[in-house]
């Protein structure tokens, strides 16, 4: 087929690259042309595993032309739509996604699907983008075709995620929409379930709040367990061989961070508000949340006064295997230890360049120059911090790095 993708984040990309890895022609549409540079040069503008070796095998169109979207058969959007003050969800790149994609509708002589994959709350799509769409002086379901497909994708895992999925969502206005982004999969020997627009945005929002919901709950427990002396890992391996309640995501520790988790949560709550629903299992999973990250520097307070002392952290992404330091717990800890008069001294494989941007004022060195310091931060659970030699240390784990154990204090989160 014929595919277009409007945005090239870490989403837009993986989805372009993988299309074409599958034989799909595929053209993908950004305004920094810097980025569109590196992609037409075969390039990953971002980090992320297998992305630089897809993209020098396949040809993306890659500009920053909306006409070039004119002969395509699918159309999907993935831009951005970042968080509000209040939780809600900014819908500023998504409409002007969807302008300019009605603009091109007016010329358009074929049968176009525009799919949105960008994370909406319920009744965006169809609220929101298809009258937008319907500008064009088109229809849909008649003039072109309307689904929303949500993502699904780990950063750092994001072409493994796409090409190994566990079901693909179909959200259609009509069924000729859905067959053309069901055939576009056909490859795959997964579920595709087909449901309305509204109940594809609901699947996405439900997943995430589950997970993160999962997460929440096995810190509290943990937080319950290091009180009385049990290690919460053995809790969770003996839970998780319950096929009920299974292993992943009951990995206890400072909480979760990211682009995706913290934002659908908040946008989820603020379209509960809007109906008038208070959503009080997911503020406190959010509540809790905000508040893990604050254990570490309770247990850091036990060993070490913070004025004046050199403060190691080892970890600034918000998760292993990718260069994305947003809403990461380092974050929210750095500003403490900075703020307590701490000097402090960081150091991850490849989230550095993106965190200086929000704290130039913080020492950036090796992961042994970190472990100098007076105590050491474990934020995330990179591989390589398996490998270091932390005998003699102070250490507050937040990750569960066995070799962390070894430290002359140590100290987990909840475990």
């Amino acid at each position: 087929m014929k595919v277009s993708v409007i945005g090239c984040g870490r989403v837009g990309l993986v989805v372009a690259a993988c299309l074409a890895k599958l034989g799909n022609k595929v053209v993908a549409v950004d305004v920094d042309k810097e980025k569109l540079r590196k992609i037409n040069n075969g390039a990953s503008p971002i980090y992320e595993a297998g992305l630089d070796e897809i993209l020098s095998q396949v040809a993306i169109e890659a500009a920053t032309d909306y006409a070039k979207i004119k002969e395509s058969d699918i159309v999907f959007i993935c831009v951005d739509t970042p968080s509000e003050e209040d939780g809600s969800m900014s819908l500023e790149h998504v409409t002007q996604a969807a302008r300019q994609i009605a603009t091109i509708l007016r010329e358009t002589k074929d049968y176009q699907v525009i799919a949105v994959k960008s994370t909406v709350v319920p009744g965006t799509t169809e609220e929101v983008i298809l009258p937008i769409l319907e500008s064009s002086g088109k229809r849909a379901g008649l003039d072109f075709g309307v689904c929303m497909t949500p993502e699904f994708l780990r950063e750092g895992k994001g072409v493994h995620d796409f090409m190994n999925p566990a079901r693909i969502i179909v959200g259609e206005y009509d069924r000729r929409s859905g067959d053309m982004v069901s055939n576009l999969y056909q490859g795959f020997d997964v579920p595709i379930v087909r449901v309305d627009l509204k109940t594809a945005e609901m699947i996405k929002y439900a997943s995430n709040a589950f997970l993160a919901t999962k997460i929440s709950f096995i810190n509290e427990i943990g937080n319950i367990c290091k009180q009385i002396g049990i290690d919460t890992y053995e809790v969770a391996r003996g839970m998780g061989l319950d096929e009920r309640i299974g292993s992943k995501f009951l990995n206890a520790g400072i909480g979760f961070g990211g682009p995706c988790l913290p934002k659908d949560l908040k946008a989820l709550i603020a379209r509960a508000g809007q109906i008038g629903y208070e959503p009080k299992i997911l503020e406190q999973v959010l509540d809790l949340n905000e508040k893990q990250a604050l254990r570490m520097i309770e247990l850091l307070k036990r060993h070490v006064t913070l004025e004046n002392s050199s403060i190691g952290v080892l970890g600034l992404s918000y998760r292993p295997d990718t260069d994305d330091a947003r809403h990461s717990r380092a974050i929210t800890l750095v500003n403490i230890l900075l703020e307590e008069g701490a000097s402090v001294k960081v150091y991850d494989p490849q989230a550095m360049p993106n965190f200086k941007e929000l704290f130039p004022q913080v020492g950036y060195a090796t992961a042994d120059e970190v472990l100098k310091c007076d105590a050491i931060l474990i934020l995330t659970e990179w591989e390589e911090f398996e490998q270091l030699d932390y005998r003699g240390k102070i250490v507050i784990d937040g990750r569960r790095i066995a070799k962390a154990r070894e430290a002359r204090i140590y100290e987990g989160v909840c475990w």
